[in-house]
């Protein structure tokens, strides 16, 4: 091997593993945010006679990420189409990384009265606000570093961040849960995982501040100036690749918070299964969703990422189909059956948009385009799925939530049907 071709190598590698070590950070915050949801925030934050109603508060404040994130992806994709890549993603790893340091400190409500729910609700949005300009950024940073012939293989790295992260936040849960007694769990043990996020802020910092500009940004501005707005010319352009990139994100959002918070919930309070058997479960899970992830960059290199995830949005209405038929089984085996399978599709419908999105758009408003189409379609597919999923359980049982999954996978099935990328048209 040349020397040359030793240094594009090392790049390569520092590249791929900056994208999946920070998003890797950035979703183990917003996991662990998630699983706390689930299991202690409504009787330490939202008090109610009813532990539904508390469970549905906790899931409302779990929502306002989904809405601070397109603001966070307009903010950072401002920057990121202006500035640079890597500055920006720097930014949006310190914020979101704050943010979750702060969540350790906060008062209960019973300290604190109001003060605490609003306090963690402002935390809650500062976490979608750096997530909002993550996610793009680390698919640009991927893919724009790409080889001809590889861009779904390298944009599926930052993809496979989100089952570490998941793997890091719900096993530090399970730890605890099984190190320490319910009392102490309740009390203080559910901060842990909160102060154990910056030391992994300081890894992917440190990562990442080895990084030089990518190869289409440097070249989009050396063609011309980078736009005033971006925003602007990206709904002036581009609004209908927009849209229909925002429609097609939504099967995977709704999928995967189905499958985990609204789960996770349902398992352990409704069907009453221990907490911890159930994360277990999870767990285990989620190591489908890695495969389909990985399986689905070599098929998407193979054919095209839109084929791929088309595949994926027609395994998921099987998914919503098997949902109340398995869920509800009473059997914990068959409910890890169905876990797995739905988290191996969510891998064809998660795993190739790391490069099928950013082609939409051209590299002088990518970032900024890439992350509104996958935060607002955020919004829409998982903002409001875990409050939604638990009001029609317990008004219909599983019946309609399958229903649910269902549609959301037919309306991005329509959305890639009609939408093709750059490359493609």
């Amino acid at each position: 091997m040349t020397a040359s071709a030793a240094s594009t190598s090392n790049s390569s590698r520092r590249v791929l593993m900056a994208s999946l070590v920070g998003t890797a950070v950035e979703f183990y915050d917003f996991y662990i945010y998630a699983t706390a949801a689930s299991l202690v925030f409504g009787p330490l934050f939202f008090p109610s006679h009813s532990a539904s109603m508390q469970l549905l508060a906790s899931y409302a404040s779990l929502a306002v990420a989904f809405f601070a994130r397109p603001v966070g992806a307009i903010a950072f994709g401002h920057f990121g189409d202006r500035i640079g890549r890597k500055s920006t993603l720097v930014a949006s790893l310190m914020l979101m990384g704050g943010s979750t340091l702060l969540i350790a400190f906060l008062p209960t409500y019973q300290m604190a009265g109001w003060l605490a729910p609003a306090l963690l609700c402002v935390l809650r949005f500062g976490q979608g606000f750096g997530l909002g300009g993550e996610w793009g950024g680390a698919a640009l940073l991927a893919v724009e570093n790409a080889p001809p012939g590889w861009k779904a293989r390298f944009g599926m790295f930052p993809q496979l961040g989100a089952p570490v992260g998941f793997i890091a936040a719900n096993g530090l849960f399970l730890i605890l849960g099984l190190l320490l007694s319910p009392e102490q769990f309740m009390a203080w043990g559910w901060r842990l995982p909160f102060l154990a996020s910056a030391v992994l802020v300081g890894l992917g910092l440190w990562v990442r501040l080895k990084l030089t500009e990518t190869p289409a940004f440097a070249a989009a501005l050396a063609h011309e100036p980078p736009p005033a707005v971006p925003l602007a010319e990206l709904l002036r352009l581009h609004w209908k690749e927009t849209l229909g990139g925002t429609f097609a994100v939504v099967c995977c959002f709704a999928l995967f918070y189905l499958s985990t918070a609204f789960a996770l919930g349902y398992g352990a309070k409704t069907l009453g299964y221990d907490r911890q058997l159930f994360l277990g479960v999870q767990l285990f899970a989620i190591l489908f969703m890695a495969g389909g992830i990985v399986a689905s960059g070599y098929w998407s290199d193979a054919t095209t990422p839109r084929r791929v995830l088309m595949a994926g949005c027609a395994m998921t209405v099987g998914a919503g189909v098997l949902l109340p038929v398995m869920m509800g089984a009473g059997s914990l085996a068959l409910i890890c059956a169905f876990l797995s399978l739905a988290l191996f599709a969510m891998g064809f419908v998660y795993g190739p948009l790391g490069s099928w999105l950013p082609e939409l758009f051209p590299a002088r408003v990518r970032y900024t385009g890439a992350s509104m189409a996958f935060n607002i379609g955020g919004i829409i597919g998982g903002g409001l799925t875990p409050m939604a999923a638990t009001f029609l359980a317990a008004q219909g049982g599983l019946v309609p939530v399958g229903i649910y999954l269902a549609v959301a996978a037919a309306i991005s099935f329509v959305a890639l049907v009609l939408l093709k990328t750059r490359s493609e048209a």
